[in-house]
């Protein structure tokens, strides 16, 4: 009685903007249809159609970390207006890190996990969680994401 309680929106209300596509809307038939609330505002999906409007299905929900470590094309890092911002895909997805520290470091891994994962398609029998150097890439990435 005294004040404003936000309410969830409804299913078929949630929508998401993808790059090509702008917005786009969680399928009925998907898992994900009913939940109103996602903890990060970014997904990833496997299929999108386009019936009476654009719809992604089989998707879930990933964080800032995954997204930058294990997601396409170049991360790239710049100053722009007193913060340190991270940037995928030609700057379409962007974040402001913490520090220039904590941006720089979040580079530099991205760079070991990509060199890494080209030595393991160079090499295919190397074991990445017996060689020191892998398993401490691995491990920092594990550390990083299950502690975010």
């Amino acid at each position: 009685s005294t004040g404003v309680v936000k309410m969830q929106p409804k299913a078929e209300e949630l929508k998401f903007v993808t790059k090509n596509d702008g917005y786009v809307h969680i399928h009925p038939s998907s898992v994900n249809y009913q939940t109103r609330h996602f903890e990060s505002p970014y997904l990833v999906y496997h299929e999108k159609i386009k019936t009476s409007r654009v719809f992604i299905r089989d998707c879930s929900m990933v964080s800032v970390y995954p997204l930058v470590l294990l997601g396409g094309g170049q991360v790239h890092m710049q100053l722009q207006k007193g913060e340190f911002v991270i940037s995928l895909d030609d700057g379409w997805i962007r974040f402001v890190a913490a520090s220039h520290q904590v941006a720089e470091l979040v580079k530099e891994l991205r760079c070991e996990l990509d060199q890494l994962l080209q030595d393991k398609i160079k090499n295919p029998s190397m074991d990445l969680c017996m060689c020191p150097r892998g398993s401490r890439i691995i491990g920092m990435i594990v550390k990083l994401v299950t502690t975010q």
